[in-house]
Order: C-alpha cells, then structure tokens, then sequence
C-alpha cells in the first residue's frame, strides 16, 4: 500500500487572514506532494497510465502555482503573527 504523508490539521482559533493563506499555501503543496507521490507508484503501465500521470503531474502543478499565489499574497499582507485585537471597555 502507498504510505501518503498525513494532511496538516486545523488549528483551534481561526488565523489571521495571512497567516490562513499561508496554511492554505502549505496545505495546497502537501497535496502536490502527494499526487506525485501517488503517480510515480502507480505500476500500472500503457498509453493510458502514461495520459493519467500526466493529468495527475498537471494538477500537482496547478496546485504548486496555486501555493506560490498564496504564498505571495500572505507575504503583501504582512508578518506571519495574528493581528493584535483591542480589548474594548464596557460601560
């Protein structure tokens, strides 16, 4: 049986917006890790196995440049900590 790396878990209190694009970002990359981990142990073998490992290496692609847009993005919005939250006085 293929051994696939295990999906990042969530984390218990929402991130701030970069910092969730940058889970995202990690996430979509575990996921291309694992498609082309599946592909390449795939034995079997013929012209269509060869269209299937080039789907799956197009989608592990996808996702990659998906991460890399995240990644970008979270890096415009600023440091990886949450955003500090005011405490606000009742009256």
């Amino acid at each position: 049986m293929t051994h696939l790396p295990e999906a990042p878990r969530r984390h218990p209190h929402p991130p701030g917006p970069a910092e969730g694009l940058r889970g995202h970002a990690t996430a979509l990359r575990a996921h291309a890790a694992r498609l082309r981990l599946a592909a390449a142990e795939l034995d079997w073998e013929g012209p269509e196995a060869e269209a299937f490992r080039a789907e799956v290496s197009a989608l592990a692609l996808r996702c990659a440049t998906a991460a890399d847009g995240l990644r970008l993005t979270a890096s415009r919005l600023g440091p990886g900590t949450r955003p500090h939250r005011p405490t606000y006085k009742r009256f």
